[in-house]
């Protein structure tokens, strides 16, 4: 069973800057489309970003402009540039295919607050 592993979240005020880190157990994250997710309280979750097999990137539109979607062959891991973080940002972020198929993992909480 693939285990998702999210990490890089925090504490931070509007205007700032995180970058989130997503690394899979088990599995060639290269080979595969990818996807941060975000899930705030009371909502559903939502795609934010994600990253094709071939390289392309595609971005939701609350999030065009401020992320970057990336990844790193070498390292195994997906990244998420956030910057010019708004509190609406605020939300528990997950990595996972996309469309979604593995199971999710704990997410890494990133709160946007002054």
């Amino acid at each position: 069973q693939v285990q998702l592993v999210e990490s890089g979240g925090g504490l931070v005020q509007p205007g700032g800057s995180l970058r989130l880190s997503c690394v899979a157990s088990g599995r060639m994250l290269s080979i595969y489309n990818m996807g941060w997710y975000r899930q705030a309280p009371g909502k559903q979750r939502e795609l934010v970003a994600r990253i094709m097999g071939g390289g392309t990137t595609d971005y939701a539109d609350f999030v065009k402009g401020r992320f970057t979607i990336s990844r790193d062959k070498a390292k195994n891991t997906v990244y998420l540039q956030m910057n010019s973080l708004k509190p609406e940002d605020t939300a528990t972020y997950y990595c996972n295919t996309n469309p979604s198929t593995w199971t999710w993992g704990q997410g890494t909480q990133v709160t946007v607050s002054s």
